[in-house]
């Protein structure tokens, strides 16, 4: 890890930064950033990004520290191996820091940021998906206008905050999210952008505690890859409790959301106490065991119930649907079968007592391409 030097604004490497004291920026990337290439170079100072590096080191300064980091300069990005270390270890780097300093250079430092309609509240930093990871992990964080002054901190303005990223203000001041379920952390990214496609899997994976390679140019399958790598460490059946765009709910897809942005209706799924919530991967593809029940207009569909519920609503369980799939030549698919989930706009609220309703059933699951997965089904009465 680099650090930069507050005092002479060159860098230093550590191997070990636990016993480094380092304040760390948080900020939106906009034109002429210093790069680490460009930092070395005595034209540096000319580019319109010097000026954040050199007013972030004197509020560092200030503080008492020694040292800094600042994505921008303190990342050779033309490693790719450095780039990969870099964003698999940012979270943490966050989370170890003793300060974040969060700049918003469209923010006024003379305003109320409590007003609903302040430039606060529509920052640029807000919507942003890195600054999601920046604004969780660090245990202090302190927020500057344009002029450098402070405008408050995430503890002074945690309803603000709360109110505007929808993140609950126990969540903000625990500086924990482990414990909350997956589809509301997914939420809280529904509707932020970044500007590669991959970022969006890239920018959370601090949040779920996971770690993956950095593969520039795989696009939306960077997200499913996180999804799966999520899926090695959860039995949380919140991941699959998506809702696609209403436009698309003719399609039928698998079992995992294309993006955050699925997630959008999310925000109150919990995870339920049910000793069935398992699932894992074999060679047969995911194997996970459900409550399910088939509809009386259908023999083609199934009905498969989640261990989640709405909070607030711990008798009900969310479920998605299924159907059957059959062959091109339109004769219908073994025994067992395979299913595709449908109506994928939409989730199950609760159990119909109309319906018949199995034991359990072991559904393996296994992509076979990008609009659907293969599932074989295995009741046990």
């Amino acid at each position: 890890m680099r650090l930069l030097n507050t005092a002479t604004i060159k860098l230093k490497e550590f191997v070990n930064t636990e016993t480094v004291d380092y304040a760390i920026l948080s900020h939106t990337w906009q034109n002429e950033e210093v790069s680490f290439q460009a930092l070395q170079q005595p034209w540096a100072k000319g580019m319109a990004g010097y000026q954040k590096i050199t007013s972030c080191c004197l509020r560092a300064a200030s503080d008492g520290f020694d040292y800094v980091w600042i994505d921008t300069c303190c990342i050779d990005k033309t490693s790719s191996s450095e780039l990969s270390e870099a964003i698999n270890s940012m979270y943490q780097w966050y989370r170890n820091a003793k300060v974040c300093y969060t700049y918003l250079p469209d923010v006024p430092s003379d305003e109320n940021p409590q007003l609903e309609d302040s430039a606060f509240a529509k920052s640029r930093w807000f919507p942003r998906g890195w600054t999601l990871q920046e604004l969780l992990a660090p245990s202090t964080l302190v927020l500057y206008g344009k002029d450098w002054v402070e405008i408050g901190t995430k503890s002074s303005l945690l309803e603000t905050i709360s109110k505007i990223t929808c993140i609950e203000p126990r969540v903000l001041s625990d500086n924990d999210a482990g414990e909350i379920s997956i589809a509301t952390r997914m939420s809280w990214a529904s509707k932020r952008e970044t500007t590669r496609a991959e970022d969006m899997a890239y920018c959370l994976m601090g949040i779920f505690g996971v770690s993956m390679p950095i593969l520039y140019g795989e696009g939306q399958n960077s997200f499913m890859r996180l999804q799966r790598k999520i899926m090695k460490f959860s039995s949380d059946h919140s991941i699959f409790t998506w809702t696609a765009d209403q436009k698309n709910g003719w399609e039928e897809r698998g079992l995992l959301a294309r993006s955050p942005s699925e997630f959008h209706q999310s925000r109150n799924v919990q995870t339920g106490q049910s000793l069935h919530g398992e699932y894992s991967m074999t060679n047969q593809g995911l194997r996970i065991r459900l409550e399910v029940t088939r509809p009386a207009y259908s023999d083609t569909h199934l009905h498969a119930f989640l261990n989640c519920y709405l909070a607030g609503d711990e008798n009900s369980k969310l479920g998605i649907y299924l159907r059957r799939l059959t062959e091109d030549n339109g004769v219908s698919s073994p025994a067992g079968g395979h299913y595709a989930r449908v109506f994928p706009d939409l989730l199950l609220r609760e159990v119909p007592t109309s319906y018949v309703v199995h034991d359990m059933a072991i559904l393996y699951v296994k992509e076979k391409d990008r609009s659907h997965f293969e599932v074989s089904e295995m009741i046990q009465r």
